[in-house]
């Protein structure tokens, strides 16, 4: 439904500063349950709970010196990393947080930004878009170091991005809409099988008949926004932080601000694609549910990045590659097939 440009404009400004803040206790929550995987306690010192902890990180990224080192290319090593930044926070506006319009004060509020009939690829491209940040502030640092980490960064992006849209291609045909909006409306309606006497009842969620597909996604996905054990473009162990070795200060949180927001993004992908979303008990008669059952399957999503990061150590570059090229592009490959001959079997344009 079309609503005036001004409140497009506001619900982007809310759902942006949403997002900012979601992020930064994105870092208080890895913290803690890193701390709880550990036996340790975690951020306890600022504010109840440690709950002030991301404020006190933005105070001090502010406060520290900006250096810049003597031989960089100074303008793109200013705005290599708020291509990162801006590519990241944009994807949002191709989210829904419900497939409903709200009335607050006389105004028809959507839920969403936009709804792009091709929001999926629109997710994807921008996904790809912020390597060019990663490599370009590897390039401008003057730090081979750095220029590795951006280069890794780009064949990385280059093998998991493929994987990531394939992926989601027996979505694209089970549902025939690239709208995300139009497949988390798909998936509200309950599939019944007639079982003899007895009928079961299950959600329409894609995870169910794309199980194969949402683990490759998963995997991608943590591959693509470069974290453990997929971070080779910034291995500690080879590189010295990788492309962001020469940043410090603010400019260095435009990537960490980029890394965590891709990071939700991704995992407000996932809920609305293969979990249905707003779906869940109850969010059929108040729409706040629905956007809380949203939050519980990002929290859960999230949860799985976190636990990958505390339970494996990084690969190594070739095996990275190899389980992108040599496993994962295979099995995508085989769901896609079988997921096309499904849909024609049942379209009854395949007989046998």
């Amino acid at each position: 439904m079309d609503q005036p440009i001004w409140l497009t404009f506001l619900v982007a400004f809310i759902f942006m500063n949403v997002l900012l803040i979601g992020m930064a206790y994105m870092t208080w929550y890895e913290r803690k349950v890193l701390a709880a995987m550990q036996d340790r306690v975690g951020p306890n010192r600022t504010g109840p709970k440690g709950l002030l902890q991301p404020i006190a990180d933005g105070i001090k990224l502010l406060g520290k010196e900006d250096l810049i080192p003597a031989n960089a290319d100074k303008v793109v090593f200013y705005f290599a990393p708020l291509v990162v930044f801006v590519v990241a926070i944009t994807r949002v506006a191709v989210i829904p947080f419900g497939n409903i319009t709200i009335s607050i004060f006389g105004q028809t509020i959507n839920l969403w930004i936009t709804d792009l009939n091709v929001g999926a690829l629109f997710l994807l491209a921008f996904g790809s878009l912020g390597v060019y940040g990663i490599i370009l502030g590897g390039y401008a640092s003057a730090n081979r170091y750095s220029l590795l980490g951006g280069l890794r960064s780009a064949a990385q992006v280059v093998s998991y991005e493929i994987i990531l849209g394939l992926s989601l291609v027996g979505i694209f045909l089970l549902s025939s809409s690239l709208s995300i909006r139009t497949i988390m409306e798909q998936q509200t309606r309950d599939l019944i099988f007639a079982l003899g006497p007895l009928t079961l009842t299950l959600p329409n969620w894609f995870i169910l008949s794309q199980p194969l597909a949402f683990v490759i996604f998963f995997l991608a996905a943590v591959a693509e926004t470069n974290r453990a054990p997929f971070d080779l473009p910034e291995a500690e162990t080879e590189l010295v932080s990788g492309f962001h070795t020469e940043y410090s200060a603010f400019r260095f949180s435009f990537y960490f601000l980029g890394e965590y927001i891709n990071m939700i993004i991704v995992s407000l992908f996932a809920a609305v694609l293969f979990l249905g979303g707003t779906d869940g008990p109850g969010a059929d008669r108040f729409w706040g549910i629905g956007i809380l059952w949203l939050l519980f399957k990002v929290i859960v999503f999230l949860f799985f990045y976190i636990w990958l990061r505390g339970t494996l150590p990084r690969f190594r570059y070739d095996q990275l590659m190899g389980i992108a090229w040599k496993v994962l592009l295979p099995l995508v490959l085989v769901n896609v097939l079988i997921t096309a001959l499904i849909r024609l079997i049942g379209n009854g344009q395949l007989r046998f």
